[in-house]
């Protein structure tokens, strides 16, 4: 029994080893920036001499990500999101810190780890101008020496859900800006990689492509449990992909952690809205009046502090109600405070 005990438990710490397919520590990328000087005594000065300064585009992050995640690595423009990805993807070296991609060094170990990531970028292509969306794939396939039974096997599950097949013959130059976007994603996952780097992949696009772009990034996830790294301004995406947030702003990690727990965080408070038969004026305890319209009072209260149906209930015991609403603090409210923090 013991050994049978002592057999699971190691299995376990496998497991829990393997969970962590992304590791990130102390990570920092600097840049050389030519500081100008203003005027046309600047501009002459600038020909003869340079003043050089550095600046840290990604200072000192840390954060695991664990097999099967989805993250959104968001915040606003220049933080240090794009930055971030290139390093975790190989494409760009950092200046210190270590990146671990399911135990390999991305830029150590290159090739095996590209073996292993997908990457799309909302503004670019992989996708060979000049053939059909097919003759692409099947470059791919020879690039990433796919074999036979796993390119028609992803390329089959992949067109179930992106409805692919329709446009495979078209060139690529032809295609509307969802259908490319699709065929970006199908080129990302026909070597069938455990992590999917996505940055802004539903940009520009319309309703119907953004839903599309999101049914194919929940099904990759379930059914393959691939972990998705997500970069995107689009809080659309954000709510109903992400279960976990990382913002950064001015290269550091300012927050980490679920939607609610930001919310939490940031806006601890939610407004319940009362509808009274008759001008009336109810105050309670636990929770503040901040606006009063004939028969309308609406009450802020902390959500740790009291539920709404209780304040309810307390306040139709004073009073007659006809209506009544919740009003949720907004994303976008939540969020543009979470850039304005400096950590």
């Amino acid at each position: 029994m013991k050994a049978q005990e002592a057999d699971r438990d190691d299995k376990q710490t496998k497991r829990g080893i393997q969970m962590k397919i992304i590791e990130v520590n102390h990570l920092v990328k600097e840049y050389k920036k030519v500081k100008k000087e203003k005027g046309i005594r600047g501009a002459v000065k600038n020909l003869f001499v340079q003043e050089v300064e550095m600046v840290r585009a990604v200072d000192d992050i840390s954060f695991n990500i664990e097999q099967g995640e989805i993250v959104a690595y968001i915040g606003p423009n220049g933080a240090g999101k794009s930055t971030t990805v290139k390093m975790l993807s190989g494409i760009m070296r950092p200046t210190s810190g270590e990146i671990l991609i399911d135990g390999l060094s991305p830029q150590k170990n290159r090739k095996q780890v590209v073996k292993n990531i997908g990457v799309v970028f909302g503004q670019r292509t992989q996708l060979n101008w000049d053939l059909r969306l097919g003759e692409s794939f099947e470059l791919l396939k020879k690039i990433y020496e796919i074999e036979d039974h796993t390119y028609d096997s992803n390329l089959s599950m992949m067109d179930e859900i992106l409805e692919i097949s329709k446009f495979m013959d078209t060139p690529v130059r032809q295609l509307s800006l969802g259908q490319r976007m699709r065929g970006d994603l199908v080129a990302a996952m026909l070597h069938s990689p455990k992590i999917l780097f996505l940055d802004e992949p539903t940009i520009g696009l319309d309703v119907e492509a953004k839903y599309a772009i999101r049914k194919f990034i929940k099904e990759i996830n379930e059914r393959n449990q691939t972990t998705i790294i997500l970069t995107t301004h689009d809080l659309g995406d954000i709510q109903e992909l992400c279960k976990r947030l990382i913002i950064i702003n001015e290269g550091r990690v300012i927050e980490d952690g679920s939607l609610k727990e930001l919310i939490d965080k940031i806006a601890p408070y939610k407004h319940l809205i009362v509808d009274f038969y008759d001008p009336v004026c109810i105050s309670h305890p636990q929770a503040e009046i901040v606006s009063q319209s004939e028969a309308r009072t609406v009450y802020k209260f902390k959500k740790d502090e009291i539920s709404a149906a209780q304040l309810i209930s307390d306040i139709s015991k004073e009073a007659d109600i006809k209506e009544i609403g919740l009003e949720e603090p907004k994303i976008d409210d939540i969020i543009r405070v979470a850039y304005r923090s400096k950590g």
